[in-house]
């Protein structure tokens, strides 16, 4: 279709998700290295055969591409020449909320010539959300995520676990931005349920030393913990609906467990 790009290259892991989704395959001329990697990545399976790119500017420009992806925040100098030469990317933000996530589909669609692709992701998304049942009442949850870094207030990751109907301990323990947070601060916070990696065979999420740590050890014996692959909310995309349905299963059963046992 004229006016379509031809030959789109991705600079960023969360550009390449939305590329392999919206895009036809024909369209992809390179997405980065992270994209075929399933520990990490959500579209393994569709990043298969496609050539990738390390994001160096001279394999950009011999890729030819007539649309190029990059996040706000990855492969600053490669941008900063491609700017240099009249050729500015197109560059993604980090969504802070289901809005910005929804936006950044349909931006991400337009620009690869296929909105109604977009709108239909949007839909699916809203689909999802709308049919996840909430706790009875708001757990006080943890995210630990490798080397122990939780979720900041006011990102999206904290949207998630409100979509959920949850509240984010993190808040209450002085975080106002991504950092790492010592797991004896995790237990006085008393978070009713802590979300951990799922990991991948191989690979774990968290040294061992911290998955055996004696803390967690106790806290999965109380059947507090819930293991949620990162990947699954690392990018803005269609998969963040899943995290908030799997936290918010994991929370009506913890609120189960919870329950005081009516006698007679």
């Amino acid at each position: 279709m004229p006016g379509r790009p031809a030959r789109i290259v991705s600079l960023n892991l969360c550009a390449d998700e939305l590329v392999l989704r919206l895009a036809d395959r024909a369209q992809v001329a390179a997405v980065t290295t992270l994209a075929g990697d399933p520990r990490g990545s959500t579209v393994a399976v569709e990043a298969a055969g496609v050539p990738v790119t390390r994001g160096l500017a001279e394999e950009i420009v011999a890729l030819t591409p007539d649309l190029v992806i990059a996040g706000a925040f990855t492969t600053r100098t490669t941008v900063g020449l491609l700017k240099r030469i009249g050729f500015p990317p197109l560059e993604l933000g980090v969504p802070a909320d289901f809005d910005g996530v929804r936006a950044q589909i349909r931006r991400v669609a337009a620009a690869v010539g296929h909105p109604e692709r977009g709108e239909a992701m949007v839909a699916g998304l809203d689909g999802i959300l709308s049919q996840i049942l909430p706790a009875s009442r708001s757990l006080r949850v943890l995210v630990l995520r490798p080397n122990a870094f939780t979720v900041s207030p006011g990102s999206l990751g904290d949207a998630i676990i409100r979509a959920a109907g949850l509240v984010n301990v993190a808040a209450e323990i002085g975080r106002d931005r991504t950092g790492s947070v010592p797991l004896e601060a995790a237990a006085l916070a008393d978070a009713e349920l802590v979300v951990l990696d799922a990991g991948e065979a191989g690979m774990p999420s968290l040294a061992d030393a911290l998955l055996h740590h004696p803390i967690l050890e106790r806290l999965r014996a109380q059947g507090r913990t819930v293991s949620i692959p990162n990947r699954l909310w690392t990018c803005p995309g269609p998969q963040v609906a899943e995290v908030v349905a799997r936290l918010a299963t994991a929370a009506r059963e913890r609120a189960l467990m919870r329950a005081p046992t009516k006698t007679r």
